[in-house]
């Protein structure tokens, strides 16, 4: 991660989590959802471009033939001797081709490297989360079933 593709990862993460965002509008319903997700992008946008300048992150990106971002890995390690992938996303126009099974296990080879002995990755169980959980199955993460339940109060 240098600070110059900030900016181009902020914008791929946007543009590879928008079904997954609809996913999830359409699973919660549009009145939870909005209570969640007021301005899910400008969200997303702040939370990658915050992830990417952390100093307590590791960050990778994967870039195109042109140096151009087209995928990202986001590691926080914790101080129990474990780790988290905290964010991963692929261009659209990059996905199907195996980039995310490709950064996912260089997080996890980096864990290793680290003398990380647990490593953690969370994701929805929604139709538009799929893909994210066929690549950490496919990685050899063990599935934990949770139970996450939303009422609005107004």
């Amino acid at each position: 991660m240098e600070s110059r593709d900030v900016d181009e990862v902020a914008a791929l993460s946007l543009r590879a989590w928008a079904p997954v965002f609809e996913s999830m509008r359409t699973v919660l319903g549009e009145r939870v959802f909005t209570r969640l997700y007021p301005d899910w992008r400008k969200a997303q946008h702040d939370a990658v471009r915050d992830v990417c300048l952390s100093e307590t992150m590791s960050v990778w990106v994967s870039v195109d033939d042109e140096d151009c971002p087209v995928g990202f890995v986001a590691v926080l390690r914790h101080d129990d001797g474990s780790a988290a992938i905290d964010m991963l996303a692929v261009d659209p126009a990059a996905q199907r081709a195996g980039l995310g099974t490709a950064l996912t296990r260089h997080a996890i080879n980096w864990m290793r490297d680290h003398d990380i002995t647990l490593a953690i990755v969370e994701t929805g169980n929604d139709p538009g989360h799929a893909p994210a959980r066929r690549t950490y199955e496919g990685a050899g993460f063990t599935k934990m079933p949770i139970a996450r339940y939303f009422m609005v109060l107004s």
